[in-house]
């Protein structure tokens, strides 16, 4: 049997920092770095991976399109 459950990639040199994203996510999977980019604005990043359900939110609201979401297939297996 197998079950999805979502994956994210942040690209950490677009993002400005406006933590839209952040706010659209519902498992909280998505918070403000406490560091910078390359320029100089504080970017957002994954923090909790392992809750997210691919629902692909925060890549909608994403103004600049520094998101991916990708659906992984896992499987279980019945021992």
């Amino acid at each position: 049997m197998s079950k999805l459950r979502g994956a994210i990639v942040v690209d950490t040199n677009r993002c400005k920092g406006c933590a839209l994203c952040v706010e659209a996510c519902p498992k909280d999977v998505i918070a403000m770095a406490k560091k910078v980019n390359v320029n100089g604005y504080p970017y957002v990043e994954a923090v909790s991976q392992d809750n997210c359900i691919g629902c692909a939110s925060c890549g909608i609201v994403c103004p600049d399109g520094c998101i991916t979401v990708y659906k992984l297939k896992t499987t279980t297996e019945k021992v």
